[in-house]
């Protein structure tokens, strides 16, 4: 990991909610930066800190500005020093810092980075190495579950989320935040339809294992080779019956009276069988 970068320039107090230095902060609760330009919010220290990783490591996702509250500034200073100069700081007072939030902000601390358009789907599958394990996402609208999703394949160590068109983006303040970062190092995709992506992965030689109450084997049996691809869908509805019919199913073993397990519980489970077997845990 790079030492933190020595930061000279002074932090700038803002006292006007109405300042235009820091108007992509005003109302985030209301609306998200999602779309405009590949801007998005990023709060809480652990989030920043990923940020700052991701800045430093000069990929697709940099920071542009930083905003908080004037009495946590020193004991920020560790993250602050992160960033390069070249990225301004503003702090604010707790009232102006809600005013402009438009919300009680009790991490106090919010960063607006940006991110270069993903890659194409079939661009970032190309890329993938010889033995890999991707996370597909079909139909996930929920910020919370796109968050967790991101969360568990960083933790069971994929190679790449893919997203198809119906899913949230990721970038979303509450995805990102679930994700506890997550979103900004993990190499993924958004866009095209499911049958489409997953022909794609297909043919590039991977196993596709769309997960499913009626798999037909249990996700801690399967023996996986080098290039896996785990297929998740919505809660509820599940995966459409056509990729059920036309790829390997597994389930997770649960209680017969409960319906179904959250996405991303069963994604974190079964992102732990399929990594453990690959060898990628310790």
């Amino acid at each position: 990991m790079s030492p933190p970068v020595s930061r000279s320039t002074p932090a700038i107090e803002i006292t006007d909610p109405g300042d235009p230095r820091i108007a992509e902060f005003t109302g985030i609760r209301e609306r998200d930066l999602t779309g405009r330009h590949g801007q998005f919010i990023a709060e809480g220290t652990v989030v920043i800190s990923m940020l700052a990783k991701a800045h430093r490591a000069g990929g697709p996702v940099r920071a542009e500005k930083l905003l908080i509250l004037k009495n946590r500034q020193a004991g920020l200073d560790d993250i602050v020093a992160q960033f390069p100069d070249e990225v301004p700081l503003y702090v604010a007072e707790g009232p102006v810092l809600d005013q402009i939030a438009g919300f009680h902000l009790h991490r106090g601390v919010l960063a607006l980075g940006s991110r270069r358009a993903p890659p194409d789907a079939l661009d970032l599958i190309g890329a993938l190495p010889e033995t890999s394990l991707v996370l597909v996402a079909c139909g996930i609208s929920n910020h919370d579950n796109v968050g967790s999703l991101f969360r568990n394949a960083a933790g069971f160590r994929a190679d790449a989320v893919l997203l198809d068109e119906t899913c949230c983006d990721p970038l979303y303040r509450k995805a990102l935040r679930v994700s506890v970062g997550a979103v900004l190092t993990t190499p993924y995709a958004r866009g095209g339809a499911p049958d489409a992506l997953l022909s794609s992965l297909a043919d590039q030689g991977f196993e596709i294992w769309a997960l499913s109450p009626a798999g037909t084997v249990e996700i801690g049996e399967v023996k996986p080779g080098r290039r896996v691809a785990l297929v998740m869908g919505t809660e509820g509805e599940g995966l459409p019956a056509d990729i059920l019919n036309r790829f390997n199913t597994a389930r997770i073993a649960q209680a017969p009276e409960l319906d179904s397990l959250n996405v991303g519980t069963a994604s974190g489970i079964a992102l732990h069988a399929i990594a453990r077997g690959m060898g990628r845990l310790g």
